[in-house]
C-alpha cells in the first residue's frame, strides 16, 4: 500500500524531506508551492544575466557532513569554497568581518577598543541579571556595554523594529553566535594563521547563486518521481478525529493525505485547519509577529562596486542593515555589470513597504553615500522584492503563544511542521535541511510518525545558533 505524502512548501526544507522520502519505496510524494519556482526565501533569480539571491545567503561549513555530501554530489564543481570578505561600519570606520586581529588594531576606533577593555575588566564585578532576562541583559552581560550599544542594540532595533529590552533572551542565545567576550576573542584568534581550521573564515556558495541548491534538490525530486505543483493555493486542511485527511486547493482539487509535512509559516498552517482548531490556539497564531524585509537591487554599469562580498550597517543613521554584491560570492563573469542587494527591514504598515522602486533606490543610494560608499556609476535598473515574513520576532511573550500552537499541532497525528517558517525559528539553510532529513527519518514505512524520536530532534534543534 502506498502512503500519500503531501509536503507544503518547496523551499530547502520541503524539498529535502520530499527527496529523502521519495528515495524510499512505499511513498507517493506531492509538493505544493504557491510561487512559480522553488527555494522560498533561499531561492534566487537573474538580473541582466547575473544570478542574485533574496538577500545575503551562504552555506556554512557547519553543515552536517551527510547533507553537505549530498549537495556536493548534486552540484559537483559548481559548489565553490569561498573566503569571507565583508566589513562592518563602527563609529564611522570599516572593520573587516570576520574579525581579524591586525585589522582590529589598525582600524578600530580607539575609544571603542578602550570601552571593550573597560567592559572586560568590570565584568567580574557585575551582578547577574537574575530571572528577568531579556535579549538586552543577556548580551550586555556577555559582551559588555560598548559592543552592545554600538553594534548589537542598534542593529536589533533595525532588524526587528523593537527595543532590545522587549525581546526574549532566546533571541540572543539563538541569533548571536559570539555571545560573550571569550567567544568573540576565540573567533578573532581563529583567524590567526596556524590556529585556524581548513574552513575558518570560508563558506560554500553555488556558482549560479544560492538558489542553485534548491534547484538541485528540485531536479533530484523530479528524477525520483515527486509531483511538484507550482502556483498551488491551499484553501484548507481537513482534520477529523485528530488526523489530517486531505489538503484542499483553490482549483477544487482535494489531495488525500496519509501524512502532511509542512514548512509554511506555522500560523498559516494552523489557520488552514479551520473548525478543528480551538479558539485560543487561533488567537495565538495572530499573536506571533514577523518582521518583513524589502530587498532593493541596483544594477550598476561597472564590473565591480567594491571587493567585499557584504557590508553591515548597525548604525541608525542609515536605514539598510546589509549590502551584498552577488558577483563577489559566485565569481560570476560579467565584465560590464554588477548588482547590489540592499536589505531594508520594516513592517508592512511602514511607508517604505508601499514606496516606489525609484523612492527605494534613492533611499539606498543616500544611505550608501552617508556610509562613504557613494554610487558614482550609472544605475541601469532597479528591482525590488518584498518578503512579508522574513524574520520571526521573539517578543517577551512569544513563547506562550508558540507553545500553545506547537502543542496543538503535535496532537494532530499525521502532521509535522519544521523548517525556519514551520518552527518559527532563526535558522540557516543547513539547519533547515537537517530538520528535513530528521523529519524523513521519523516516518516509518507505513507512514506512522515516531513522535518520541522527533522530540529528540526537536531538542537538538533548540541548540541551533544562527551563523552570520
Amino acid at each position: 500500500m502506498t502512503v500519500p505524502i503531501v509536503v507544503l512548501g518547496a523551499g530547502p526544507a520541503g524539498l529535502g524531506a520530499a527527496l529523502r522520502l521519495a528515495e524510499r519505496p512505499g511513498f507517493s510524494v506531492t509538493v505544493l508551492e504557491k510561487a512559480r519556482s522553488v527555494g522560498g526565501n533561499a531561492g534566487g533569480f537573474e538580473l541582466d544575466g547575473i544570478p542574485v539571491d533574496f538577500g545575503s545567503h551562504r552555506l556554512h561549513p557547519a553543515c552536517r557532513p551527510d547533507i553537505l555530501a549530498d549537495i556536493q554530489r548534486m552540484l559537483g564543481g559548481d559548489l565553490l569554497l569561498r573566503p569571507r570578505h565583508g566589513r562592518i561600519r563602527l563609529r564611522g570606520r570599516w572593520i573587516h568581518f570576520p574579525l581579524k586581529p591586525a585589522d582590529l588594531l589598525l582600524q578600530l576606533h580607539p575609544s571603542f577598543g578602550m570601552g571593550v577593555v573597560s567592559d572586560a575588566l568590570r565584568k567580574p564585578f557585575l551582578r547577574p541579571a537574575g530571572d528577568d532576562e531579556t535579549f538586552a541583559t543577556v548580551l550586555e552581560a556577555g559582551l559588555g556595554r560598548t559592543i552592545c550599544r554600538d553594534f548589537y542594540f542598534p542593529y536589533a532595533r533595525k532588524i526587528w523594529g523593537v527595543a532590545p529590552a522587549t525581546l526574549d533572551p532566546v533571541q540572543a542565545k539563538r541569533r548571536v553566535s559570539a555571545g560573550s567576550l571569550g567567544k568573540m576573542v576565540r573567533k578573532v584568534l581563529n583567524a590567526v594563521p596556524g590556529m585556524r581550521s581548513e574552513h575558518t573564515g570560508k563558506f560554500f556558495y553555488p556558482r549560479r547563486g544560492f538558489g542553485q541548491i534548491s534547484n538541485a534538490y528540485h531536479q533530484a525530486c523530479v528524477e525520483q518521481g515527486v509531483d511538484i505543483r507550482f502556483e498551488s493555493r491551499i484553501t484548507g486542511i481537513e482534520v477529523c478525529h485528530g488526523r489530517a485527511r486531505a489538503v484542499a486547493l483553490e482549483d477544487g482539487t482535494k489531495l488525500p493525505a496519509g501524512v502532511v509535512l509542512s514548512t509554511i509559516p506555522l500560523p498559516v498552517l494552523v489557520q488552514l485547519m479551520g473548525p478543528a482548531v480551538p479558539s485560543g490556539v487561533l488567537a495565538s497564531t495572530r499573536a506571533l509577529e514577523y518582521r518583513s524585509m524589502i530587498l532593493v537591487y541596483l544594477v550598476l554599469e561597472t564590473e565591480r562596486f567594491t571587493e567585499f562580498d557584504a557590508h553591515y550597517f548597525p548604525g541608525e543613521d542609515v536605514a539598510i542593515t546589509r549590502l551584498s554584491e552577488p558577483k563577489n560570492y559566485s565569481l560570476h563573469e560579467q565584465p560590464t555589470l554588477t548588482v547590489l542587494c540592499a536589505e531594508l527591514p520594516c513592517s508592512k504598515d511602514s511607508p517604505w513597504w508601499s514606496a516606489s522602486d525609484e523612492e527605494l533606490s534613492a533611499l539606498v543610494q543616500r544611505d550608501l553615500a552617508t556610509s562613504g560608499l557613494p554610487v558614482r556609476v550609472p544605475v541601469r535598473r532597479v528591482a525590488v522584492r518584498r518578503l512579508a515574513q522574513a524574520y520571526p520576532i521573539y517578543t517577551r511573550n512569544y513563547r506562550e503563544h508558540f507553545d500553545a500552537i506547537d502543542d496543538w499541532v503535535g496532537r494532530v497525528e499525521n502532521v509535522l511542521t519544521f523548517g525556519r517558517q514551520g518552527l518559527f525559528a532563526h535558522d540557516n539553510t543547513h539547519h533547515t535541511l537537517a530538520m528535513a532529513y530528521a523529519a524523513a527519518e521519523c516516518l516509518a514505512d507505513d507512514g506512522t510518525l515516531d513522535r518520541a524520536r522527533w522530540g529528540e530532534h526537536r531538542r537538538e534543534f533548540e541548540s541551533h545558533v544562527v551563523e552570520d
